[in-house]
């Protein structure tokens, strides 16, 4: 770290601190040089991710984009607004987790239903009829009953591994 007075490259750091709302650190430092204090901040540089439309442009992931379309979803229903910004917020941190920077607004949209679905039944298809772009009943109908048939998987799943488990345990 340069100083910002006399551009000599050694100083030290006379305290730290959360600033921010935790977002950064700042730091008070000293010149060894010249002995004038100054600041800096230090914050996670995050990459952006960039979003390939289904046209084929391509625009960084706008969170506020999801966090609207999402609050329409579930708009009337009893689903929390807390629930709704930490689930943007998870969708944003496992597109930061990814090696790739590049999603396509395909797979955004699929995680977002995935990460819906167990939330709330009805926001999850109102998602999926504007992001799957719904022309009638029938594609609600079919909507439907590919949520209620992967319902039924779930819960014999869960059925079948609680009995592996009961099975598996010794007996007294």
């Amino acid at each position: 770290m340069l100083c910002p007075f006399c551009s000599y490259s050694d100083n030290r750091v006379l305290e730290s601190r959360l600033a921010e709302e935790g977002e950064s650190v700042r730091r008070r430092r000293e010149c060894k040089q010249c002995r004038r204090r100054f600041t800096t901040y230090e914050r996670i540089e995050f990459v952006p991710t960039v979003v390939i439309k289904r046209n084929g442009r391509r625009e960084a992931f706008d969170r506020s984009k999801v966090l609207r379309g999402v609050m329409i979803a579930c708009e009337k229903t009893d689903v929390p607004a807390e629930l709704i910004e930490q689930l943007v917020d998870d969708l944003q941190a496992e597109l930061q987790q990814r090696s790739s920077r590049e999603v396509t607004s395909a797979e955004v949209g699929e995680m977002v239903l995935g990460l819906l679905k167990p939330l709330n039944e009805v926001a999850y298809v109102r998602f999926a009829s504007v992001y799957r772009k719904f022309k009638g009943v029938a594609d609600f109908v079919s909507e439907l009953q590919t949520f209620e048939a992967n319902a039924e998987l779930d819960s014999l799943k869960a059925r079948l591994e609680r009995l592996a488990a009961a099975h598996d345990q010794p007996a007294d």
